[in-house]
């Protein structure tokens, strides 16, 4: 058996979180999203990469997350574009060559970015 991740679910205010995560990722929110359920990445049925979903829920996330997105990408200013989409910085790391930035989305969901990928 192979397993791969095919949808990464978010619960969250949808637009807020939906339309950052779309434009994080540099994808659109999927046609037929609404207030209570959207995507971007669900008309790939092979997953090529994985599908985000974001589901309404009535209350605010109150206590950490016990899973989260570990992303890259080799821009140097990615951070600095996450932020201009409001997402808030919250910490950098580093352990030997690899370094990275603990971030939270509009919604408060963390998250972490590796802008560079270092060989050493």
């Amino acid at each position: 058996m192979t397993l791969r991740v095919a949808n990464i679910g978010l619960t969250a205010w949808v637009w807020k979180v939906a339309n950052f995560w779309s434009a994080a990722l540099g994808r659109s929110v999927d046609e037929g999203s609404s207030d209570v359920f959207a995507s971007s990445g669900g008309g790939d049925a092979l997953r090529s990469e994985p599908a985000w979903f974001f589901q309404k829920v009535p209350e605010p996330k109150i206590a950490k997350n016990r899973v989260h997105a570990d992303l890259i990408d080799p821009d140097p200013e990615l951070v600095a574009k996450l932020v201009a989409l409001r997402a808030t910085m919250l910490e950098e790391h580093g352990l030997g060559f690899h370094r990275w930035t603990v971030m939270e989305d509009p919604e408060g969901n963390v998250f972490c970015v590796a802008a560079k990928v270092y060989t050493g």
